[in-house]
């Protein structure tokens, strides 16, 4: 039996959004545009929004107004990406990204939280944060109670990756004063 050769057409963010003002994608539809594919996300379970509004109030109480902090909005990777980071540490700028998307030039520090999709985030959309040159990415992973640290991005992935669990303390390059306890981040069940 012959191998079947199947042509994929991959999206642009320009006819994602046209899809999206059509009504082929719905206003609530949890999904994103990653590689010219549109991904349906995951549904947000219980612990994932209490680790993101956990993650969101330790930052507002750090960083204060040298970050923007921006929970579940897109991010423009490029002309076939936009994938919506659980939350993003952003370069301040006085109209709040009014005029665009931020860009990963923009990203101080992007955290992606996984309670059921850690293969997807691990495989998939680290390596295109790592493309894009995303300089930091944090994946919490909910089921293992750890933090990984991405760092030193190439088009090859990130050259330095290193696992924080509870005990350890954890800061971003953008701001290394912090040093965050994991078990803040990632507490007891």
């Amino acid at each position: 039996m012959a191998a079947i050769m199947v042509a994929r057409r991959r999206f642009t963010v320009d006819e994602y959004y046209q899809m999206a003002r059509a009504g082929i994608l719905g206003e609530d539809e949890r999904v994103e545009l990653i590689e010219g594919e549109i991904i349906e996300m995951v549904p947000i379970g219980v612990k994932h929004a209490a680790c993101v509004r956990r993650l969101d109030r330790i930052f507002n109480s750090l960083v204060g107004n040298r970050a923007l902090i921006d929970t579940q909005n897109p991010l423009r990777i490029d002309k076939y990406s936009e994938p919506q980071p659980d939350l993003t540490l952003l370069k301040p700028r006085n109209d709040y990204y009014g005029a665009f998307h931020p860009r990963p030039d923009d990203v101080l520090l992007l955290v992606e939280v996984a309670d059921t999709s850690l293969a997807y985030d691990r495989e998939a959309k680290v390596p295109l944060y790592a493309r894009a040159g995303v300089n930091e990415v944090w994946l919490v992973d909910l089921q293992a109670h750890q933090v990984t640290a991405y760092r030193q991005p190439s088009p090859s992935g990130y050259s330095e990756i290193k696992e924080y669990r509870r005990g350890d303390y954890i800061a971003p390059l953008a701001f290394p004063q912090l040093n965050i306890p994991v078990q803040d981040i990632v507490p007891e069940d």
